[in-house]
């Protein structure tokens, strides 16, 4: 996973409005290679599609990858995000992984229907304290944590 990853990333190249200049690239494919694995577990027609509305077809539904690292296990309060930048996606559902920024490991956090998650979603700014856990925010960006995501699978 690691490898495919690390070619997705150099043939990527830095993203537009990337928060980290382009360095949360192998993370992000990474981060996409687990939710494949995943997903493909329990669905039989699982696709990787990376474009900027989805990264992942599965069974005919379009999922959005979205990737955080972390230096440390995911707790149910972290918050899961995703940028105000990228709120008009074409995609139906987000899928949520943590990867640890050693590369050593990684978690699926969730899936949640797009529409589910900006009706539960707290909207951040850029500058604001995350009081849940002490982060500032580096964009605008609507949260939601891990406790708040689906463990099952179906796509429905």
């Amino acid at each position: 996973m690691l490898m495919k990853a690390r070619s997705k990333a150099k043939e990527m190249g830095r993203l537009n409005n990337s928060i980290t200049n382009g360095l949360g690239n192998l993370i992000g494919f990474l981060g996409e290679e687990v939710a494949l694995k995943v997903l493909a577990a329990h669905h039989s027609d699982v696709i990787s599609s990376n474009t900027f509305d989805y990264d992942i077809i599965a069974d005919g539904v379009f999922i959005d990858v979205k990737t955080k690292a972390t230096s440390v296990e995911p707790l149910p309060h972290y918050s899961c995000s995703v940028s105000s930048y990228n709120t008009k996606q074409k995609c139906d559902y987000y899928a949520f992984v943590r990867v640890k920024k050693d590369l050593t490991e990684a978690w699926w956090c969730g899936i949640i229907a797009k529409d589910e998650f900006y009706d539960k979603a707290v909207f951040m700014k850029k500058g604001q304290l995350d009081h849940d856990n002490k982060y500032v925010i580096k964009a605008d960006c609507y949260n939601l944590p891990i406790s708040g995501l689906h463990q099952q699978i179906c796509l429905c």
